[in-house]
């Protein structure tokens, strides 16, 4: 399965499973008000006195961490999937010496960034040895006999690895806007909240004539919660996005060095550089 694909397949699973999770705990009367959990009771009592564009706030909020806990979960996935298949590719491919080898095989390392490479190339120099990419029961005996390619069908099978290297990479960044959209955009909405929150416990106390303390804490109570559910949505996006994009980058240096490591190995063997010589003299 492409990686955008599972991608979205898992975030949308993910995002089903923590909606399960949180409608239980409200059916099942789970959240509610215990006199020894100060801090829960703090939270409902300035969600009570929330007001409607802060409740309309908080929902957009909890919609944001829902979708970011599943990036964040899918992409850890795919990226340690990723990681053993590259580990188990680059074993199977260094035990012989023979590039073509695997593909010769049609051997399969689904969801391997550093295979979509391999494939990729030896698709392009079969299709310039051969003549056609496709691997038959005289494969092995048409290569033996094939002539080597030229420099310039080289630079062909670069831009093939190369164009793989880069669609790959696409595929592992696919959503990472999104968890950056919480990073960035969940404080200032939260802070919006905030701002209109208080605006109206001052606008509540100014009609009411009676400028106290009791009178106007759980107007700002219910304004303040709105920036702590920010918070807490854009701190563990920010962390889980680094992580995530030094893992990606990680991961694309790996396809970028083997992409070089199989165009020296295609040089050595499948590569006339005779004709580069002639054409040079000339």
């Amino acid at each position: 399965m492409p990686f955008a694909h599972f991608g979205a397949f898992l975030v949308v699973r993910h995002s089903c499973f923590v909606i399960g999770i949180l409608l239980s705990f409200l059916r099942n009367g789970v959240i509610t008000y215990d006199g020894d959990a100060e801090m829960l009771f703090g939270l409902l009592f300035a969600f009570d006195h929330a007001t409607i564009a802060g409740k309309l706030v908080l929902s957009l909020l909890a919609v944001a961490s829902i979708f970011s806990w599943s990036i964040m979960i899918t992409k850890l996935r795919v990226i340690r999937f990723a990681r053993k298949q590259n580990a188990r590719f680059l074993a199977a491919f260094r035990q012989d010496r023979q590039p073509l080898r695997l593909f010769e095989k049609n051997a399969r390392f689904p969801g391997s960034p550093v295979f979509n490479v391999y494939r990729a190339g030896c698709q392009e120099m079969t299709f310039h040895l051969l003549g056609s990419p496709e691997v038959d029961d005289t494969f092995r005996a048409r290569l033996e006999i094939a002539d080597k390619i030229s420099p310039a069908q080289m630079g062909a099978v670069n831009a093939a690895m190369e164009r793989a290297v880069g669609e790959t990479a696409l595929s592992l960044e696919s959503q990472m806007i999104l968890l950056a959209t919480a990073v960035s955009g969940s404080p200032f909405l939260g802070l919006l909240g905030t701002v209109w929150g208080v605006m109206d416990a001052f606008t509540g106390v100014a009609e009411a004539g009676s400028p106290s303390l009791v009178s106007m804490a759980p107007g700002v109570s219910g304004a303040l919660i709105t920036t702590v559910t920010a918070l807490c949505v854009a701190i563990p996006a920010m962390f889980g996005y680094n992580f995530l994009v030094t893992s990606i980058r990680a991961i694309i240096v790996e396809m970028d060095n083997f992409a070089a490591e199989l165009a020296s190995e295609f040089e050595h063997k499948y590569v006339d550089h005779g004709s580069r010589e002639v054409a040079f003299r000339k």
